[in-house]
């Protein structure tokens, strides 16, 4: 009992920071969207969802999160799996590889893909002088230069979070699905993939996540045609001073993330049935 109090307590500090500065501004912020002159209304609501720009913002920018995370998932969990089967040493090496992008700023590393994207990029010089191209490709502001740009700003969360579970994996019982007469592949979807389907959760809620409210690499490496609900919010607030459409669409993209977090949640128990 002793014990139970002290977590309690040592929780209340955590608790209090959370509620003051995340969930009492979030609550005040979704109240302020359904005030009206006459009361509470859903006004803002149906303005916003009857307007194609806003729509055609609006899905764009859950099918860029979208694809984001479904490359991340393609590159990190093989990536994850051979970091996982490697000795401890290497492991940590590979490990801080992985790590070392999130420690530029996501400023600089769009300002990189710039360089490299433009059409007198990298990319582009190095394909005109191999006579691949006859003239530049427009590989910048638009919506493949901001999926690359998010896929290298999220990708090392998806890798962290399958490492993490994966290096629990014990290999005997890969080992035993062997064994057994199970080939390397049926082990490896029958043991592994299940096993690690927590990590694929948490790494896809961050991803997907990270990628709908990214404002830095879209507003870079996106342009004006390419908007998503980050730099339109930007837009509402510091070009047409509407606070209230600009809080509705905060509102919207909270809401969305909860729905695609609990949707990803579910289809992973689909996936793996023992739970």
């Amino acid at each position: 009992m002793r014990k139970n109090k002290l977590i309690y307590l040592m929780l209340i500090p955590g608790v209090l920071v959370l509620t003051l500065f995340l969930i009492i501004p979030i609550l005040i912020t979704i109240s302020q969207t359904f005030k009206g002159s006459d009361g509470i209304t859903a006004h803002t609501y149906i303005k916003l969802f009857t307007n194609k720009h806003f729509i055609s913002v609006y899905i764009r920018t859950i099918k860029l999160a979208s694809i984001t995370t479904i490359i991340a998932i393609i590159l990190g969990f093989p990536t994850a799996y051979y970091i996982s089967t490697t000795n401890k040493k290497v492991r940590g090496l590979y490990i801080m590889f992985a790590v070392f992008p999130l420690l530029t700023s996501a400023v600089v590393r769009s300002f990189s893909w710039m360089v490299i994207l433009g059409k007198k990029g990298l990319l582009n010089t190095m394909l005109m002088k191999l006579s691949i191209i006859d003239k530049p490709l427009k590989l910048l502001y638009n919506e493949v230069s901001i999926v690359i740009g998010l896929v290298y700003l999220f990708l090392p969360l998806m890798i962290m979070s399958l490492v993490g579970v994966m290096e629990n994996i014990s290999s005997d019982l890969t080992e035993a699905a062997e064994s057994l007469g199970a080939s390397k592949l049926k082990a490896f979807l029958k043991v592994i993939l299940p096993l690690s389907i927590p990590g694929l959760i948490v790494g896809s809620v961050l991803v997907f996540t990270g990628s709908l409210t990214a404002y830095t690499t879209p507003q870079l490496l996106g342009g004006s045609k390419s908007m998503v609900l980050s730099t339109l919010i930007k837009q509402k607030t510091s070009t047409l001073n509407n606070w209230t459409e600009a809080s509705a669409i905060a509102t919207i993209m909270i809401v969305t993330t909860l729905i695609v977090g609990s949707l990803i949640k579910n289809m992973a128990k689909k996936l793996n049935k023992a739970g």
